[in-house]
């Protein structure tokens, strides 16, 4: 999302946590925000229990969706359709912020233009939600002041998740409520530190803060305070490494915290990329699937054996504090990166985490310069913080974007990469359930979790479970032009009809088998995850 990060802070929360709970409205757009952020979801009910309007927009029936006071279950893949859908009835009623697009954005000529074609009756056709659906939801979020956007992974997992994200943002802007309290754009990061791995430079064309390495004072800041000249092209998104790897450009992988094997796409053709490799090591708690086929495994500590910072989805940077020892040979993270590079012949001598904060807070001018750890105490603070006297933000452009002007995206709807046809004529999406987490390394070696769901399944609607004579357990085995796997069948009207859903957390029951490596959006290079094609069939056992 690297076009947005002037104007949204690169994918952070606009707003914090606790204004959720004050907000008048709150629409839910792409997040199954009680399996996969419980607590933030409990603010949401609070919200309600305190008269706020619930709007739940997603293609499952989701556990929120009994508590909205609208729930539409969008087809897969049309985000854009809806929104602009919203947007076309908001000007047609005239519930659009007036003096605030004129006083605080750009573009919305461009974008009135665009948004005349997107008639309910077309909206209809696109996404499957009634018009009159489409009218309630667009007539909670405009009047219903301050409105709060909640999105997650449903809308950037997509060939169009920039798209999707820059149409949640024209909405927001539409109705005024970017830069005020309990309002905002809101996407709601997938793990602990996501936020701070990208605020450290985790992207491959940028430094700490997003500071772009194409930049030659940013270069040369970067330059004199580690003794080394910085790349000026960027890196390679893993999109772009997969295909390295086949060609032979890339023969050596270093993977932190992370597990391929099971969350990329197409697991058959990243598979092949592996063996590609002369060289992998792992660095991870457990001995992932990743870490089952590496050259190398770097054996690291948990969260509660080191001490350090991280920085959550609302942009606050928190403490470490370090509960009991490491066992055995286990060390911090850092601590890991620092012998290796010490031993690759660059000095990388910190003394402890505190250290490496300060240098961070000195490199990143006004996001971090003003943090230091005694300033954050049990709390943390909130970036943009930029001096040492600054309390932090609690939410971003009160009184003007970072920009200067919001821009509005004239932005039209494109259908998904891949379409069921006669072949495949089944939807898939992908996500997780709330008792595992990601894939599972973790969760899955927890008893009082395992014993939760202890394998994986498919979501079907009943009416594609009697027209395939499939029962509840029977075996599903589902196709896709990458691959194939097997699957219990969950009969459940969690699910649309044409619809399945696929947990992402088994590796008995790989789901990446089916997904496609080569449909991704072309600006921030995200697979999409949450649209395929696939053919089911009942397994027979003669």
């Amino acid at each position: 999302m690297a076009g947005l990060a002037a104007a949204f802070g690169s994918g952070a929360m606009t707003n914090s946590i606790a204004e959720i709970e004050d907000a008048g409205c709150i629409l839910i757009i792409g997040s199954n925000t009680t399996s996969c952020h419980p607590l933030i979801a409990r603010r949401v009910l609070r919200a309600k229990e305190k008269g706020a309007k619930l709007i739940v927009a997603d293609p499952r029936n989701i556990q929120l969706s009994r508590f909205a006071d609208v729930s539409v279950n969008h087809r897969l893949g049309s985000d854009v359709a809806l929104l602009n859908g919203m947007m076309h009835l908001i000007l047609q009623n005239d519930w659009h912020a007036k003096q605030y697009i004129a006083e605080r954005t750009e573009g919305f000529e461009a974008l009135e233009e665009t948004l005349k074609a997107y008639t309910p009756e077309k909206v209809q056709a696109i996404t499957g939600v009634d018009v009159h659906d489409l009218g309630k939801i667009t007539q909670l979020y405009a009047t219903h002041p301050p409105a709060s956007l909640l999105y997650a992974m449903g809308i950037t997992q997509h060939t169009t998740g920039v798209d999707n994200v820059k149409s949640c943002c024209n909405l927001a802007m539409l109705c005024g409520n970017v830069g005020v309290y309990g309002g905002g754009v809101n996407p709601l990061r997938g793990q602990n530190n996501v936020q701070g791995a990208c605020d450290m430079g985790g992207l491959p064309n940028v430094l700490t803060g997003y500071q772009p390495v194409t930049d030659a004072g940013v270069r040369e800041k970067f330059a004199q305070a580690w003794g080394r000249d910085i790349p000026e092209k960027p890196g390679l998104t893993i999109t772009d490494m997969v295909p390295a790897m086949l060609e032979g450009k890339l023969k050596g992988l270093y993977v932190i915290g992370e597990n391929p094997k099971l969350s990329d796409p197409d697991w058959n053709h990243l598979n092949h990329a592996l063996k590609q490799l002369d060289f992998l090591v792992v660095q991870d708690l457990f001995l992932s699937e990743t870490a089952q086929v590496a050259d190398v495994v770097f054996s690291a500590a948990s969260v509660a054996e080191k001490e350090g910072t991280v920085t959550n989805t609302e942009r606050r940077c928190m403490r470490l504090h370090k509960a009991v020892d490491p066992i055995h040979n286990t060390l911090p993270d850092w601590e890991i990166i620092s012998r290796l590079s010490t031993a690759m012949a660059y000095d990388m001598s910190y003394e402890n985490p505190e250290a490496i904060f300060n240098e961070i807070a000195s490199l990143t001018p006004n996001s971090y310069a003003g943090m230091t750890y005694e300033r954050m105490g049990l709390d943390g603070l909130q970036w943009p913080c930029p001096d040492p006297h600054h309390p932090g933000t609690p939410y971003l452009h009160k009184d003007k974007f970072a920009r200067g002007k919001g821009r509005f995206h004239a932005l039209e709807y494109q259908d998904p990469a891949e379409m069921p046809d006669e072949e495949y004529p089944y939807f898939l999406t992908t996500g997780r359930m709330f008792a595992h987490f990601h894939t599972g390394t973790m969760t899955r070696v927890s008893p009082h979790l395992d014993v939760e769901q202890k394998t994986g399944y498919a979501e079907i609607n009943p009416t594609d479970a009697g027209k395939l004579t499939v029962n509840e357990g029977d075996i599903l085995v589902l196709s896709s032009r990458r691959g194939r796997m097997e699957a219990p069948a969950h009969v459940t009207e969690s699910v649309e009809p044409g619809t399945i859903f696929l947990p992402i957390h088994f590796g008995e029951n790989p789901t990446n088998v089916l997904t496609d490596a080569e449909a991704f959006d072309p600006l921030a290079k995200i697979p999409e995850f949450k649209v395929s094609a696939v053919k089911i069939e009942k397994l027979t056992i003669e």
